[in-house]
């Protein structure tokens, strides 16, 4: 299967490229923004699927996916966000697009999603559908516990287990509990990778 992948954090191209490369065995192109996305569809043959980031430069958000599903009517579009409510989710599909992929998914759950969109199914994932209408909870902060997303702002801000357990009156011990499960969620090996994941996410 042929993916066109378009994101603007290079960490985000590269990681899902792999995964859908070498799991899925998929031939990947990727473009680091909506300009470069509407280049490659004016002079390729039509994509088994396009990966749209929902917050790249140029996308405007629902109202450029619907503007390229005008103009491309034939090709099929997926909405990609770490960033966005889930409930943006329905909105996504209501639109026209085969489905919504969170960035926090694993690299198998990503390429069975992928696969099923090609497939010409849609595709929005269970907890999506469960999603509360909280808008400031986005896919990527809804799979951590409220304390392990204070520990991961202290990743973020780059401060010490000792530090971050002073802040939140918690033994060091418990804080290295926390940041092993965080890393565990986003398959991250070190705490430095943590926080670069967490800021490319949008988190805050």
């Amino acid at each position: 299967m042929r993916i066109l992948l378009a994101d603007d954090h290079e960490m985000v191209r590269d990681t899902f490229a792999a995964y859908l490369e070498t799991e899925g065995r998929a031939v990947v192109v990727t473009v680091p923004n909506y300009f470069e996305v509407k280049k490659v569809l004016a002079s390729q043959d039509p994509f088994d699927l396009v990966l749209l980031d929902y917050s790249m430069p140029g996308m405007n958000g629902i109202d450029g996916l619907a503007d390229t599903l005008r103009e491309y009517p034939q090709q099929g579009f997926a909405i990609i966000s770490g960033t966005a409510p889930s409930r943006l989710a329905h909105e996504v599909v209501e639109c026209g697009a085969r489905g919504y992929v969170p960035k926090s998914m694993s690299a198998k759950s990503l390429v069975n999603a992928v696969k099923f969109m090609v497939a010409g199914e849609t595709y929005v994932p269970a907890a999506a559908l469960e999603a509360s209408d909280d808008p400031s909870e986005t896919d990527f902060t809804r799979q951590f516990s409220k304390r392990e997303r204070d520990v991961l702002s202290g990743l973020c801000l780059g401060r010490s287990n000792k530090e971050i357990a002073l802040t939140l009156d918690l033994q060091e011990v418990t804080i290295k509990l926390h940041v092993r499960n965080i890393c565990k969620k986003l398959n991250a090996k070190n705490r430095t990778q943590v926080a670069l994941i967490a800021r490319d996410a949008g988190f805050e």
